[in-house]
């Protein structure tokens, strides 16, 4: 399904989260005109924890088509800052995007978290936090090839010869888990995390072809096996993921595809308002 263009507006804002020192950039899509108490998603970009930016927004820009209102965090990255210090910055940005609400979209406006790759291990960790410190109440989850396990083991990674070796995502884990045991906590490696009951709606999206798809998928049914309401996707191949989520510029033979899955999933977290302009 295709949607008719929309006109997007992209701005960024410097925040000041928790007792940081330094703003944080968050960039902010949005339509032109969104309805009242529009979607608001808190988005991680891409990486392997140690690059991206939110200028690599395909995902982000996707969501807004949408008409959701997108908050993109320039998160800390390893090897600087290791875990947990862009999980507990995206926590405290989500408490942020809660406190701006009414301003952002609108008083009522369903809260997410939304994330690929890396960033997808992030939004879920929020999301577990969330849950665990008692709010903020969070309407769903979206996560896109999200890297889960730092065991890289799957049989879609070896379908690309990649491993402990060499292999980018082994590079990125390395880097992220600054410490040994880091490793076992479910905050570090969501698909690890022994107790999933009680997150939000899930949407998972993966790919014939993603490297990440068979962890994607196996969280997909530990989500279920713990009763949480779950969605996936697998695209058909060819589509380049993880790494084409990181082409800003480019138009995916995919977007179309995962813009309407994210239309439909985000249609059940909200109720039909009317339209109205920005604040």
């Amino acid at each position: 399904m295709k949607l008719p263009p929309q006109r997007l507006e992209s701005q960024d804002e410097h925040v000041v989260l928790q007792d940081g020192t330094s703003p944080v950039r968050m960039r902010v899509h949005a339509r032109a005109v969104v309805a009242r108490s529009a979607p608001l998603v808190l988005h991680f970009h891409a990486g392997a924890f140690v690059d991206g930016s939110p200028d690599s927004d395909i995902i982000a820009r996707l969501l807004a088509q949408t008409g959701a209102v997108v908050v993109s965090l320039d998160y800390p990255l390893a090897p600087e800052h290791p875990f947990p210090a862009a999980v507990e910055a995206g926590y405290a940005a989500l408490l942020w995007l809660q406190q701006e609400r009414r301003r952002l979209s609108g008083a009522h406006a369903p809260l997410l978290v939304a994330g690929e790759e890396a960033g997808g291990n992030l939004a879920a960790a929020v999301a577990l936090i969330a849950r665990d410190r008692g709010g903020p109440d969070l309407a769903a989850q979206l996560l896109l090839s999200p890297m889960l396990d730092m065991c890289v083991a799957t049989a879609s990674l070896r379908d690309v010869k990649a491993g402990p070796v060499g292999c980018h995502w082994a590079d990125g884990w390395r880097q992220y888990l600054a410490r040994a045991d880091d490793a076992t906590h479910p905050y570090a490696t969501p698909g690890r995390s022994m107790r999933l009951a009680g997150l939000p709606p899930t949407l998972l999206i993966t790919a014939q072809d993603d490297p990440l798809r068979d962890e994607t998928q196996a969280y997909a049914g530990r989500l279920r096996d713990a009763g949480v309401a779950v969605h996936s996707h697998v695209l058909p191949a060819p589509t380049g993921l993880p790494a084409s989520y990181l082409q800003p510029d480019a138009a995916p033979p995919w977007a179309d595809t995962v813009r309407a899955q994210l239309q439909q999933f985000l249609l059940s977290t909200q109720p039909t308002h009317s339209s109205r302009n920005t604040p």
